[in-house]
């Protein structure tokens, strides 16, 4: 470096050290914007990850909530099956409570009577009192009597030479059949007929 001999510098060199000390500044201001920069970055993440941590919070709560809810309509709905269960009959057993009022009247009448007619007419009545409060509840008979065997609602138990029938038609019901809305309770047990030339 050189100098005028007093330990001064020399007017060549001050620009050189301006530029220096200028160089110094800008690179000492850019760091400090990096630094700015950064720490700007890190506070928006924190507030980004405060808010984050929020939401989930609140969904947290609303899950808790959807699931103790969901929980009593579960808690609800089992109730509801087991009074269905429970009462699903009700309406059915009043309907049939009459009938049975007639069956007691009738054996009434018959302890009381010796006309075999007057209590058959009343068994008969009460019957069909019977077989109408089924249907309501969409319980009807099979048909069975003069028809074709079908084996889905019969059940044959015998066979019957009948010249008269054609083979397979049912000849005698011995125990009706049943169906509720389309499906077999119970088939009718029946006797079916057969020419004599299938012996």
């Amino acid at each position: 470096m050189q100098n005028d001999g007093n330990g001064k510098k020399t007017e060549a060199e001050a620009p050189a050290e301006a530029a220096a000390h200028e160089e110094r500044a800008a690179e000492a201001h850019e760091e400090h914007k990096k630094k700015k920069k950064k720490e700007e970055i890190v506070e928006e993440l924190k507030q980004k990850l405060e808010e984050k941590e929020k939401e989930f919070t609140e969904l947290r709560g609303r899950l808790l909530y959807q699931q103790a809810d969901f929980e009593n309509f579960k808690k609800l709905k089992a109730k509801e099956k087991q009074e269905a269960l429970k009462f699903g009959n009700e309406t059915l057993v009043k309907e049939l409570l009459p009938v049975i009022d007639n069956l007691e009247r009738a054996i009434q009448h018959g302890c009381k009577t010796e006309d075999a007619k007057a209590i058959v007419e009343g068994v008969q009545l009460t019957l069909n009192s019977f077989l109408k409060v089924l249907e309501k509840f969409g319980v009807t008979r099979v048909d069975a009597l003069e028809k074709e065997f079908d084996p889905n609602v019969h059940e044959a138990i015998a066979q019957e030479t009948r010249e008269d029938k054609a083979p397979g038609t049912v000849v005698t019901e011995l125990q009706k059949g049943y169906i509720m809305d389309g499906r077999l309770l119970r088939p009718s047990m029946v006797t079916v007929a057969k020419n004599s030339e299938e012996e």
